[in-house]
């Protein structure tokens, strides 16, 4: 049975993005269904279509026949044990790997709540809070090392193809663009490369021509 990834909506749904990307890099053959956000019970994790595919209240959640994953994290992790290629072959690369996107997993408040994924608006250069430039500074900082150790020439964080750390990241690099906040040279270059890479614009695509809209994120 084909697995089934259920996503939010793909303007603003970060947390769908990743998964998708590394199942779509992976070449795994899944199908999409998306779940419309937003309404009662979406800050308490209680809304009745989540609920009804993920208990966790949560999206995205892959389901495989009767089972159920609910976490993008490990999702992406049973994605590797199908494809090994989506995370680097070099075992230290590979814990760098693990390790940057466990803090991007559970780190990045600020950028979070300051900057949230909106993949349609483009905003307004502003000032950042002192909380959101020492992200963006830790971010970048991550951004340059993986590349100049890991990635030579390949354009990638750590090399000529994605894995599950540029998926992780690839959020970020939307939400740059979309709050116009200035990168190195380097690290522009980067954000470019995951904004260009073929499986975002199809998700940009499909986040362009969304028919609803969630007014809380679009005036933040």
């Amino acid at each position: 049975m084909k697995p089934v990834l259920f996503v939010g909506n793909r303007n603003y749904s970060s947390w769908s993005l990743r998964p998708w990307l590394v199942l779509t890099w992976g070449g795994i053959d899944f199908e999409t269904k998306i779940v419309p956000l937003g309404g009662q019970g979406y800050l308490k994790r209680q809304v009745p279509e989540v609920l009804a595919i993920s208990p966790a209240g949560t999206v995205p959640a892959l389901h495989l026949g009767s089972e159920m994953i609910p976490d993008s994290l490990a999702i992406s992790e049973w994605a590797a044990e199908q494809i090994p290629a989506l995370w680097p072959k070099d075992s230290l690369a590979r814990a760098q790997a693990r390790a940057v996107v466990c803090e991007m997993h559970s780190g990045f408040s600020a950028v979070r709540s300051q900057l949230p994924c909106n993949i349609r608006r483009r905003a307004e250069p502003r000032e950042l809070s002192q909380d959101v430039a020492l992200e963006v500074e830790r971010i970048q900082a991550i951004w340059t090392t993986l590349r100049q150790r890991f990635g030579g020439s390949g354009g990638y964080l750590f090399g000529s193809q994605p894995t599950i750390a540029d998926a992780f990241f690839t959020p970020l690099a939307s939400r740059f663009r979309t709050y116009k906040v200035g990168l190195t040279p380097e690290c522009q270059s980067y954000a470019d490369r995951l904004l260009t890479n073929p499986a975002f614009l199809d998700w940009q695509r499909a986040a362009l021509d969304e028919l609803w809209s969630m007014p809380q994120w679009d005036s933040v």
